[in-house]
């Protein structure tokens, strides 16, 4: 091909290259930024601390796991000691648990940073229970006895040692049993026991059965109104008269009691996707529960008096499942959400590109028509402006051939057929006046 020719075509293409990487640059950048704000998908496995395999938070735990793996999240249950236990296990990175239940009043926001709540969950009433024979009103009654308060890393104990720390009863003038669950309640019974210390639920099954045995009595806590005032986080509650057994009138009178509202916790790593799953799993277990203490659908609560609230959690309680979620199954509506995340920005380049292409397509074949045109503007100019002569006669041929075999190289839509047209026709006018020239000089 002639020198002009493969000069516009080397134009046009670097002008393409120019155009495409423009482009590409912007989807790029586009790209980068979204990923700046797009979460990471969620974790695959949700580990819960819960406590003793008998106990309410395992048996709790085992209602979120349900509720949870119908929604396709895989969950683990860890059993523990207690909420002492599960602090430490949420706190340890490495131990892979991302969430827990808490008892009231273990911890708070400045002692365990990097913790939020997913809500309250339920009331845990301190059961004080000695033996039926005895006479237990007030903490210091409790002087010289042997108390089962549980192990080590457990909620009960560390409450049972703060509240008994606030009556002045410690090692040394009371015996404190790292005992608990049915172990102590059989050493209460066998005498080797005075009184022990529980923190559960009322719908723990050993709590049932204690409060149904004769052998044992429950300590009205009089006391209540200032131990409210001394620990924040406790509640005063009434257990009525006769409401465990009515024929039997269990209890035969109202009891007294101090309650600490369990929480839900979550690693502030934990996906928010997961977070709202959890607060779903949370209001089908605890939602429709009604005890001796609670009404039904008084929890879980979207304030929590420990730790600060999770923004996810929050949203759920107020607003239910996110719009998506609703709908599809969890893992697609997760997928979707975060998908959106990076069609916004393509999107947003979207409009103008299929706006702003056509255009710039138009322009580009106009322009490559324009570059013969002027071409051939400047031929005819030449050829008015040097007197004929054999030498710029065939100078000019030669231009006029280079002309003809860009042009008809061309290709374009139907819409510019009529500007090619009347290009070629130009075309053919300069030719007639080049023949008429050879012609006069013969």
């Amino acid at each position: 091909m002639a020198q002009g020719t493969q000069s516009s075509g080397r134009v046009g293409l670097v002008g393409l290259m120019f155009f495409t990487l423009v482009l590409l640059g912007l989807v790029v950048g586009a790209l980068w930024w979204a990923l700046q704000y797009m979460q990471p998908p969620p974790q695959r496995t949700l580990v819960i601390a819960t406590g003793p395999e008998r106990g309410a938070y395992h048996t709790f735990g085992r209602g979120y796991q349900k509720a949870l793996e119908r929604s396709g999240i895989r969950t683990e249950l860890r059993q523990s000691a207690g909420s002492v236990d599960n602090l430490k296990r949420i706190q340890d990175e490495k131990s892979g648990v991302l969430a827990a239940l808490l008892q009231g009043g273990i911890a708070d926001e400045k002692k365990a940073p990097g913790i939020l709540s997913a809500g309250g969950v339920f009331l845990e009433p301190v059961w004080i229970f000695p033996r039926s024979s005895e006479t237990i009103q007030r903490f210091g009654d409790l002087r010289g006895r042997r108390i089962a308060i549980g192990p080590e890393g457990s909620g009960t104990r560390a409450l049972a040692q703060a509240l008994l720390g606030a009556a002045q009863l410690d090692g040394g003038n009371v015996e404190l049993l790292p005992v608990t669950g049915a172990a102590a309640r059989d050493a209460l019974v066998a005498g080797t026991v005075d009184a022990m210390f529980a923190v559960a639920a009322a719908e723990t099954p050993l709590i049932q059965e204690m409060l149904r045995d004769p052998r044992l009595g429950l300590m009205s806590v009089a006391q209540a109104d200032a131990l409210t005032r001394l620990f924040p986080y406790l509640t005063k509650v009434v257990l009525p008269q006769g409401v465990v057994n009515l024929e039997s009138d269990v209890p035969s009178k109202d009891v007294v009691l101090v309650a600490s509202v369990a929480s839900l916790v979550v690693r502030e790593d934990l996906h928010p996707a997961l977070v709202a799953q959890l607060a779903q799993a949370a209001s089908e277990v605890h939602g429709g529960t009604a005890n001796w203490f609670q009404r039904a659908g008084q929890f879980p609560t979207a304030t929590d008096s420990a730790f600060p609230m999770s923004p996810d959690a929050v949203r759920f309680y107020r607003s239910g499942p996110p719009f998506l979620q609703r709908y599809l199954p969890f893992w697609i509506a997760n997928l979707v959400e975060r998908m959106v995340v990076l069609l916004v920005p393509l999107l947003t380049l979207a409009v103008p590109i299929l706006k702003g292409g056509p255009a710039l397509y138009r322009w580009n074949i106009r322009r490559r028509l324009q570059t013969w045109y002027a071409r051939l503007q400047r031929l005819e100019s030449r050829m008015h402006r040097t007197p004929p002569s054999p030498e710029s006669l065939l100078a000019h041929e030669k231009e006029l051939g280079e002309i003809v075999a860009g042009v008809g190289a061309i290709q374009v839509p139907k819409a510019f057929g009529e500007q090619l047209y009347n290009l070629r026709e130009h075309i053919e006018y300069v030719r007639a006046k080049l023949a008429r020239e050879r012609e006069q000089m013969a």
